[in-house]
């Protein structure tokens, strides 16, 4: 479990460098959707690392449903902003379990 987050981390960083790098040079209409992307990895790549860590079954499951959320948010924005393609609710769905996976982590920090 904890070389599967950490492992996720690392690709969280990677992708958050190489697209910010991308961004830069992106069409001025891609940029600021691959841009928004990057970061939002690299905000992660520590949270997932700290759960990685964490050593408990429940930060797994949180890592799990975060790198999920990630996922799906993240192709569904770089597919808009390169071909112009929806994946139809793949980013919602993605933000609301990223956003669902912090909330299991408030709650699973006070559970024993």
């Amino acid at each position: 479990m904890q070389r599967l987050c950490l492992s996720l981390a690392g690709i969280s960083g990677l992708l958050a460098v190489g697209l910010a790098a991308l961004g830069a040079h992106a069409a001025l209409d891609a940029r600021e959707m691959v841009q928004s992307v990057a970061a939002l990895l690299g905000w992660h790549a520590p949270a997932l690392i700290g759960l990685g860590l964490w050593n408990r079954r429940q930060g797994f499951v949180v890592a799990m449903v975060m790198a999920l959320g990630l996922a799906l948010f993240s192709a569904a924005v770089l597919v808009r902003a390169f071909t112009g393609t929806s994946l139809g609710p793949a980013a919602p769905i993605g933000g609301t379990l990223t956003i669902a996976a912090w909330a299991i982590l408030a709650v699973v920090a006070w559970r024993r």
